[in-house]
């Protein structure tokens, strides 16, 4: 059972969105009139307990939610090289929740070279967690499920749906969503990373036989 395909998500997974997250809450506090360090441990507090911790806050106060500030994100440092060396031997692929303008953004920052196929939910009219959206992903690719992965950091956009639809799974703990608490089988990724880099070591420095890789024991 060899992967054929890694689809990724975006935010927190190839594109770091602390900055942006930050001004955001900036934002959120001088709305609420409250310290900007306590509306963050607020926030990180709520993603603690498996809610999105920013929007959380928002409701919490009952204020607008500012608009998401797109010039803040930045590529993780390790992004380029990691696509880089995966592009060599599988397919990349991106399912994100995204607003319109992903792929055309996707080549602003460089990496649009190294992805075949790019899912974004305002192009689809359909968001993750929807199984739809990984339908569509998979229909283009022409990839059956067990053939591919799905690797981002939230678990229950990226990893539970994934795992329901046949896909393996990477639970990436870069931003809020690694704080996620694990609740049940069901939201058990066949691999947890902290960084990009670790990516690298699991799927370029085996034989590709993913299956093997993650059931040593089987057959």
């Amino acid at each position: 059972m060899c992967i054929e395909w890694l689809f990724f998500d975006v935010g927190n997974t190839l594109v770091d969105e602390s900055k942006a997250y930050e001004t955001r809450l900036l934002e959120a506090a001088a709305l609420i009139g409250k310290p900007y360090e306590l509306i963050q441990e607020e926030a990180l507090e709520f993603y603690r307990q498996n809610d999105k911790g920013d929007l959380a806050v928002m409701d919490k106060y009952g204020i607008p939610k500012p608009k998401w500030p797109k010039e803040d994100e930045r590529l993780y440092p390790e992004t380029v090289e990691v696509l880089k060396a995966l592009k060599a031997k599988y397919k990349i692929g991106v399912i994100a929740n995204q607003s319109l303008g992903t792929a055309a953004r996707l080549q602003a920052w460089g990496i649009l070279q190294f992805i075949d196929l790019v899912i974004a939910s305002a192009e689809e009219g359909v968001s993750k967690p929807d199984p739809r959206i990984f339908e569509i992903a998979l229909g283009r690719a022409d990839c059956k499920a067990e053939h591919a992965v799905m690797i981002g950091d939230r678990i229950d956009n990226d990893v539970v749906p994934a795992k329901k639809m046949g896909m393996k799974t990477v639970w990436i703990r870069q931003g809020g969503g690694g704080l996620w608490q694990l609740q049940g089988p069901e939201q058990q990724p066949d691999f947890t990373v902290d960084n990009l880099g670790e990516l690298v070591k699991i799927f370029c420095m085996t034989t590709g036989n993913f299956w093997r890789v993650v059931n040593p024991n089987r057959d």
